[in-house]
């Protein structure tokens, strides 16, 4: 039986955890728990930070739905797509966007620049990333053999973080 909190076990973990050049965006999110789940997965595989443009969840309810790993990573909010990228100039990140277009390299081909900061931007869940952050980033497509033709925005994420964590690791 487990005597530790859930916080205590990440307070423990943070001790050797590692922190990767990595951030996430969130574009206006239509279901929050969605940003939950964008945070816990950001925490768990090392990202510095989510940045979630157009509406975010109240704190408590983020951590809430977060499994409280809204704790451990910084959170910023941008009201719009272009004050994000404004942020991005400004700070020599590297836009890397989870999105379905005929230009999309795949993620089995796509290496992730190394010694440079990387947001990997996901999209709306009905309308996807907007065409000005499109324009701005290099677009990556998740392959699906199965019927399904996308995936839950969240779960991209997941995967566009995974794959991330799994190149730095290995060098």
């Amino acid at each position: 039986m487990r005597t530790e909190t859930r916080r205590e076990r990440y307070s423990n973990k943070q001790k050797l955890s590692v922190r990767f050049p990595v951030e996430v965006a969130c574009i206006n999110f239509r279901h929050e728990p969605n940003i939950g789940y964008v945070v816990r997965a950001a925490a768990c595989f090392g990202a510095s930070k989510v940045n979630l443009i157009g509406s975010a969840p109240e704190p408590k309810y983020l951590r809430e739905i977060s499994g409280t790993t809204s704790d451990f990573i910084d959170i910023s909010t941008f009201s719009t797509p272009h004050e994000f990228l404004e942020y991005a100039r400004k700070n020599d990140i590297h836009i890397v966007s989870a999105e379905i277009t005929q230009e999309a390299k795949n993620i089995y081909d796509y290496t992730f620049p190394k010694n440079k900061k990387v947001c990997i931007v996901v999209g709306n869940e009905q309308t996807g990333i907007t065409a000005d952050i499109l324009k701005h980033s290099e677009v990556v497509d998740i392959p699906m053999p199965g019927v399904g033709y996308c995936l839950n925005t969240s779960q991209a994420c997941n995967i566009m973080l995974f794959e991330y964590s799994k190149q730095m690791s290995v060098s």
